[in-house]
């Protein structure tokens, strides 16, 4: 196992260095100038020319990757040429927003796809029903889902907010970053309840399509693992199909859903700019959302290495877990 996970290490490293290298290359082919863009139109030729000299713009390719790298790995991502703060600073201050949305679009979706694979296989009494809404609803395009969420839930009926994380204008800002636990720590509950309202439609949002996917693909191999001569061994020793289900078939079944989280996680963070879009969540979504139309090329690159990164190292983890899951994945 360890040697499996210092392979998968070497090659996170691999990837990592090879995503900055493409984020370089994309901000070298974008046709946006940003020391024109940060300056603005006004500015003459001459102090374009020497603000590019200042910033290195002028120099070789290579010397320019070469402190690209070794920035980003600093954590200098620049200046947003819209807020005029460094990069990495905007992130910070965006960031615990998304951080808290994706965390309970995954408490929301974990229990939906292992309803949808388990009960899935099962076969229960009525879940045709259940599964049949569930996919009908994660077939649908995430701005669509809030677009109608939005119109039931807050137009028509009034009883979830419609945008934004608090209906507090002095709701608490740390330590956390998260309403939901920083409303508790503060001693205002009332602060709790009010972001969880707040949270249940966009975490709905851009839960739904990724537990559409792992739950389905979680049926698919609890459904062969059933016809598996262990299970068969298992049922002659009188377990019950609930004691088949869980002790014999979901370990055996986890890799494959563990494979489609990691790649259902670049779903994710497509959908967090849509879904915070559309709710008027001040997440990194809307940070990236605000500067597309103002070119603000550093705070695109850098939420996009962020976010690249990001995916690296969950798939890197997953890889782990299905090792963990999996011996015959460690050869």
């Amino acid at each position: 196992m360890l040697s499996f996970a210092g392979r998968r290490l070497i090659s996170m490293i691999g990837v990592l260095l090879v995503l900055i290298a493409a984020v370089f290359v994309l901000q070298q082919i974008s046709g946006t100038d940003p020391v024109r863009v940060k300056l603005g139109p006004n500015a003459t030729k001459a102090i374009v020319a020497a603000e590019r000299e200042r910033l290195g713009y002028e120099d070789p390719l290579p010397v320019q990757y070469f402190h690209y790298v070794e920035h980003a790995l600093t954590g200098n991502l620049g200046d947003s040429l819209r807020t005029g703060q460094p990069v990495l600073s905007d992130i910070v201050n965006f960031l615990p927003a998304s951080l808290e949305l994706v965390f309970f679009a995954f408490l929301v979706g974990i229990p939906l796809a292992l309803a949808l694979g388990i009960f899935g296989a099962a076969r229960w009494r009525g879940f045709g029903a259940f599964r049949f809404g569930l996919l009908t609803t994660g077939a649908a395009p995430q701005f669509l889902l809030g677009a109608v969420a939005i119109l039931i839930f807050y137009h028509h009926l009034n009883w979830l907010p419609a945008s934004g994380r608090t209906s507090y204008a002095n709701a608490p800002t740390g330590p956390t970053g998260f309403l939901t636990v920083d409303g508790l720590l503060a001693g205002r509950p009332e602060v709790t309840l009010d972001a969880l309202d707040h949270l249940i439609m966009p975490a709905l949002a851009l839960a739904l399509l990724p537990a559409v996917a792992v739950g389905r693909v979680l049926r698919g191999s609890m459904i062969a693992n059933l016809r598996a001569d262990h299970v068969r061994v298992a049922r002659s020793k009188g377990l019950t199909e609930w004691q088949v289900l869980i002790r014999h078939c979901l370990r055996n079944s986890a890799g494959p859903a563990l494979a489609m989280s990691g790649l259902m996680l670049g779903l994710v963070f497509e959908g967090l700019i849509i879904v915070e879009t559309v709710f008027a969540w001040p997440g990194i979504g809307s940070y990236v959302n605000q500067g597309i139309p103002k070119d603000d090329l550093p705070a695109i690159m850098g939420v996009t290495l962020l976010l690249g990164a990001a995916y690296v190292i969950v798939n890197t983890i997953v890889d782990l877990l299905q090792a963990a899951a999996d011996p015959r994945i460690r050869s």
